[in-house]
């Protein structure tokens, strides 16, 4: 498998991530269950995989802006995939927009500071940026968690070598 690149790993490490996300979901677990680090046990074992290949091809000078950049390459293909995934997903899932709105409506009516027309406008927005929220929070959560995984996992790498 050393033929594989850096990229195909990312792409066969989001592929993955998205079945088992779509596994927990049609298994019906929540989306809090444990059962869910899973997919991100997939991620971080993608960006190891794409680095003790890439040490192990022997094509490297043991420098840690080698490493780190197989890294990127490779948890940026996950990044996209998954940022496309969680749109297209929600997308095709209005319900959670709706189940949303309602829980934040009533942690609102909870906290009881605001007026009905107030509520009502606060909901209105959480409803229309819905979508962008996700979005921005998978592209930078999973940007933050492949980048920690790289740095860490470079540095074991280049650490070894000195």
């Amino acid at each position: 498998m050393k033929n594989i690149t850096a990229t195909k790993k990312g792409l066969f490490t989001g592929l993955m991530m998205i079945a088992l996300s779509l596994l927990f979901y049609y298994a019906k677990l929540p989306f809090d269950s444990p059962f869910q680090y899973i997919v991100y046990l997939a991620y971080a074992f993608g960006i190891v995989w794409t680095l003790y290949d890439f040490n192990r091809s022997g094509e490297h000078q043991g420098k840690f802006g080698e490493f780190f950049l197989q890294g990127f390459k490779c948890f940026i293909v996950v990044t996209l995939l998954m940022v496309l995934f969680t749109a297209v997903f929600n997308m095709m899932h209005p319900e959670f927009k709706e189940e949303m709105a309602q829980a934040y409506k009533e942690d609102l009516i909870k906290k009881g500071n605001t007026t009905p027309a107030e509520l009502e406008t606060i909901v209105k927005k959480a409803k229309d940026f819905y979508i962008v929220m996700l979005i921005s929070g998978a592209i930078f959560g999973y940007l933050i968690i492949g980048a920690v995984v790289t740095l860490v996992s470079t540095l074991m790498y280049t650490r070894r070598k000195s």
